[in-house]
């Protein structure tokens, strides 16, 4: 079987130009975004809610168009999805995500909630996080049709790309926090994709690939320096850096969880580095994670969604835990 071609994308890439008003907000293009699609002739349905009107945050849903909601013994399992763009650009009806949630619903057979968050510098970290908190307990609280017909609240995952794959991670430890809170939600796993991770120290795929032409260093850099806490001393805060003092506290809290991780990655990506040093900790610390690692550079099943189908495979055999 022939291997498929691996073609970087071309596009007016915002990652190499990061301007930052006077006023201390980003420039921020107009990019390609997608309506909610409630076209009855398709296979996935998507609609957007508001999440809090004071934050102005929302949530994008996606469902299988099935002739009939599946009975309640066989509700779908819900995945909570958060897009990337370093916490500085993108919105969950941003084209590339909304096409890579339709492929998750249509491909994994879930229903998928993903959320607009509040981005950075505006909002600083951990400004996602709590909203990504908030995105919980609207589905925990909520009489939508949408999650109350189809979504198994006890079979739920956080997922995300790039800076979303970060974000899963923290909403995950704060969904730990308040999990009593939460009932009938229960996480099972967490699914980082291409997460975006990073240290102090470089890391060996940070130094080969600092002229990424996607994410070149630099940019990763003012991105974290954009998004973390004001008075962060260095990239080694907790935000950014999973591994920072061991990693150990947050590992155990995601074991006594009972969580299992799955961490993904490229090899021609700056970030691979961090996301397998990431994976290494977590087992050492007795969490039960799986790996996907491989040829392509980074994000690059959002960019090419033809290049998905490993990824996907994946994914349905850790939610089924084979």
């Amino acid at each position: 079987m022939a291997t498929k071609k691996i073609v970087r994308p071309v596009f007016d890439n915002p990652f190499l130009n990061i301007t930052v008003n006077p006023d201390g907000t980003v420039k921020r293009d107009p990019e390609l975004r997608n309506p909610a699609n409630s076209d009855p002739n398709s296979t996935v349905l998507s609609k957007d809610v508001t999440l809090d009107p004071t934050k102005k945050t929302w949530l994008r849903l996606y469902i299988p168009n099935l002739a009939t909601p599946p009975p309640p013994t066989a509700k779908l399992p819900l995945i909570f999805y958060y897009h990337g763009g370093g916490f500085i650009f993108c919105n969950a009806d941003t084209s590339l995500y909304d096409v890579f949630c339709k492929g998750l619903v249509e491909k994994l057979g879930a229903m998928v909630v993903s959320l607009d968050y509040r981005l950075a510098p505006e909002h600083r970290l951990p400004a996602a996080y709590e909203d990504a908190v908030d995105g919980f307990f609207w589905v925990k609280n909520t009489d939508d049709e949408w999650v109350t017909k189809y979504a198994d609240l006890s079979n739920c995952f956080l997922s995300g790309t790039s800076a979303g794959g970060n974000l899963a991670y923290h909403a995950g430890l704060r969904f730990a926090a308040v999990s009593g809170d939460l009932n009938p939600l229960r996480v099972r796993g967490l699914i980082l994709h291409h997460p975006n991770f990073s240290g102090a120290k470089r890391t060996g795929s940070e130094e080969k690939l600092a002229n990424d032409p996607l994410l070149p260093l630099y940019a990763i850099d003012q991105m974290f320096d954009l998004s973390l806490p004001e008075g962060a001393a260095d990239h080694d805060h907790e935000y950014s850096n999973p591994v920072a003092n061991g990693g150990s506290k947050n590992a155990d809290l995601i074991k006594k969880m009972g969580w299992r991780v799955l961490v993904t990655g490229c090899f021609d990506d700056p970030l691979v580095d961090a996301g397998l040093d990431c994976a290494k900790m977590l087992e050492g610390q007795g969490v039960e994670t799986a790996k996907l690692f491989g040829d392509g550079y980074h994000a690059m099943e959002v960019f090419d969604p033809a290049m998905s189908g490993s990824l996907f495979d994946a994914i349905k055999s850790f939610m089924k835990n084979d």
